[in-house]
């Protein structure tokens, strides 16, 4: 089984979607990518993706067009200025031409060259996606990608991350071998094992730098949006929360800087309710950047970002774990149980459902949250277990399509049961634990199997249909 780095887990992203933005977006580069490997895009004359199943019936309230688009053009996600995204789709649009990845060209017309097919799903994964180029000489270049969740691209032959296959030195694909591992190596805590698996792909002052790195953007992700007002986009008029809750918890405290909100909210009154509301302001804050095409921390998708930002701020600034080796502790912990779901079970809400992503996340931060308050390695994985425990079932209903109703909401939710957990598992004997994590990550996955596909990321199902809005 494929090794799976932290930070192929939580990762610098875009919104609104992971599996419906991010990974359309690297599939297009792949293409490309291929295009430039087997001849050359000068000769490419027209090009072609059609999106199917889950990819197609929200895409629009998903962005999966967009991405398309901008993925087509050779725009990076990840560098890409977010508040000039709207007018690069317009000129797309308007001009009926693409420059295929930034270097031709091309006739481009939406509706044409870039279709939704909601009738028909490939069968490999309901997020399927076919592009196709075709050439001056009229050679023909046709290929099949699928999302499988949180940005990550596969085919039908193979997995595009396994195309360099890392083996780590104690390779750990259970949860079991997590405390298999620390057990021989005498190992206290699990994030010493992570950061030795690490190393495979980077040094330790590197791992290190890289944690500290997704710190900073969960920061300043999360200042951006309690400090932005209005109305999200999309057309369910669905007005930003954040801000307000901010204003309210802070009265008539003024800052200038990030660092200066930061130390208010540090300072701020410490009772249960105040935090409470803190946490759920720190997760609306990053889902309403994510519902806005806003660069987000992919956690281990963009639906479910919220929870491990808000479980870590509320870690910095409302316990005593307040370092910047707890904070490296945490992200290693929080990813490598991220890794165990998506090599057992699926981080994809259009194969699991919502128990797929907030469920995951919620179990993620749970561990991170037990590591560095102290739990031992039987205990970090018993939070974790608890957290997806209560997560199991969750189905994904976005009304119109969108990533707000009820995602936005969730992300409050799933942060609030991973401190619940993280705080249970403290406070118990891992050994007299009836239900382990593993178990738990292969329940999951049978109730993903076994969930109706309405309530798989298609909007056919539960309140997107209870609300009967058509997608925005």
């Amino acid at each position: 089984m494929q090794s799976i780095s932290v930070f192929e887990i939580i990762k610098i992203g875009i919104g609104p979607s992971s599996s419906h933005t991010m990974g359309p977006w690297n599939a297009a580069e792949i293409f490309l990518n291929q295009i430039r490997r087997d001849n050359n895009l000068q000769n490419v004359k027209e090009i072609n993706v059609e999106f199917f199943g889950s990819l197609a019936k929200t895409g629009i309230g998903h962005g999966t067009d967009i991405a398309g688009m901008l993925g087509l053009s050779g725009e990076n996600f990840k560098t890409i200025d977010t508040k000039k995204i709207t007018e690069k789709v317009d000129l797309i649009k308007n001009s009926k031409m693409i420059n295929l990845g930034g270097e031709k060209l091309i006739p481009f017309v939406y509706g044409k060259n870039l279709i939704l097919n909601k009738e028909k799903s490939l069968e490999f994964h309901p997020n399927g996606m076919i592009f196709t180029a075709v050439f001056e000489n009229g050679e023909i270049l046709s290929q099949d990608y699928y999302s499988v969740g949180g940005g990550f691209v596969a085919t039908k032959e193979e997995n595009s991350m396994e195309e360099m296959c890392i083996r780590t030195l104690y390779p750990c694909h259970k949860a079991a071998d997590l405390r298999k591992y620390c057990e021989q190596l005498n190992l206290d805590k699990i994030s010493d094992l992570v950061l030795l698996n690490e190393e495979s792909w980077r040094t330790q002052v590197e791992t290190r730098s890289e944690a500290l790195y997704i710190w900073s953007q969960i920061k300043e992700c999360i200042y951006k949006g309690v400090n932005k007002e209005g109305i999200l986009p999309g057309g369910l008029n669905v007005t930003r929360r954040a801000a307000n809750i901010n204003r309210k918890l802070l009265g008539d405290k003024i800052y200038t800087n990030m660092d200066e909100w930061f130390q208010l909210v540090v300072d701020a009154e410490e009772t249960f309710t105040t935090i409470n509301k803190w946490v759920s302001c720190f997760a609306l804050a990053v889902n309403e950047e994510n519902a806005s095409f806003g660069r987000i921390i992919t956690a281990p998708t963009n639906g479910a970002s919220g929870v491990i930002p808000a479980v870590l701020m509320f870690a910095q600034a409302f316990t005593e774990f307040t370092s910047e080796e707890d904070i490296v502790r945490f992200i290693l912990v929080a990813g490598e149980i991220g890794t165990l779901f998506k090599k057992n079970a699926t981080i994809s809400a259009a194969m699991g459902g919502c128990q797929a992503e907030i469920g995951v996340s919620s179990a993620m931060a749970a561990a991170g949250l037990t590591e560095i308050m102290g739990g031992t390695p039987g205990q970090v994985l018993m939070a974790a277990e608890i957290a997806m425990e209560h997560h199991l079932g969750l189905t994904c209903d976005p009304i119109g399509g969108l990533v707000q109703i009820p995602c936005i909401e969730r992300n409050s939710m799933g942060a609030m049961k991973a401190i619940t957990a993280a705080n249970i598992a403290l406070e118990s004997d891992p050994e007299k634990a009836k239900v382990s994590l593993d178990q738990v990550i292969q329940t999951m996955w049978e109730t993903a199997l076994g969930m109706n596909e309405r309530f798989k990321e298609t909007s056919e199902g539960g309140l997107a249909i209870a609300v009967n809005l058509a997608e925005c």
